[in-house]
């Protein structure tokens, strides 16, 4: 499994786009980056693709400190000042180079145990979800009805059974892997750099009924994405105690 970890981006609602990339936020000593790392690589995923941008020259000092694993590389993104869709389309080839991919956000602290079910699912095509759903425009939700994902996105519509966050990991086949970079293409071409990914994602997962998105249910699990300065503060005060690493 070759997974796929997007990190170019700014944080501009966590420091006003002055500070440093999200994945070197340091919990319990040790930066996101570095622990991103030690789980994929006790999940025994055979690469990572890291997509920087931002201060990328920091991202590469992390990594030679952490010392060289081969099975690590990066792809630069300069037009990290775009949409995070960008920073997927960077990834294009690799999403299209025949191997199971794990897509990664890389500004979010979370239990190994919350991969680890995305990574031993038996779907082979799979998102996460947490049925502790904080309300408001912010969250990516993701919207069931009878076991089966229906709706995706920020801004949903409908009448669902169950509704959760997404975490931002997903799981996909080679197939829709490779759907996935074509629509990154898409959206590029057509003038849609300035937009985030999910909208692409959810154009892949509702055009073929016959590869259909699997979920795992994460309710309860310890995880947190950064993006604020509250997030930040949560992270530090419930998530990192309850991890161990406090």
């Amino acid at each position: 499994m070759h997974a796929i970890m997007l990190a170019a981006g700014r944080g501009i609602r966590l420091s006003n786009g002055a500070g440093h990339p999200k994945c070197l936020l340091e919990f319990g000593g040790h930066t996101l980056l570095r622990r991103h790392i030690a789980i994929l690589e006790s999940l025994g995923i055979d690469k990572l693709t890291i997509v920087a941008g931002f201060k990328a020259e920091e991202i590469h000092a992390e990594l030679a400190a952490i010392g060289a694993k081969p099975w690590i590389d990066t792809i630069h993104n300069p037009r990290f000042e775009e949409g995070a869709v960008v920073s997927l389309w960077a990834a294009r080839d690799v999403l299209r180079g025949g191997s199971d991919i794990l897509f990664m956000d890389a500004d979010v602290l979370y239990d190994r145990a919350v991969l680890q079910r995305l990574t031993q699912s038996p779907h082979r095509n799979c998102l996460l979800i947490d049925r502790d759903l904080e309300p408001g425009p912010e969250p990516v939700k993701a919207c069931l009805r009878g076991g089966q994902l229906v709706e995706f996105g920020k801004i949903v519509s409908g009448d669902f059974e169950a509704m959760g966050e997404w975490p931002g990991f997903l799981k996909l086949e080679p197939l829709m892997a490779g759907r996935l970079a074509a629509a990154t293409e898409r959206f590029v071409a057509n003038g849609r750099a300035a937009e985030p990914y999910e909208p692409a994602m959810r154009e892949v997962f509702f055009a073929d009924p016959t590869h259909r998105i699997g979920c795992e249910d994460i309710t309860g699990m310890a995880w947190i994405e950064i993006d604020t300065p509250e997030d930040l503060r949560r992270a530090h005060q419930a998530i990192e105690p309850a991890l161990g690493i406090g």
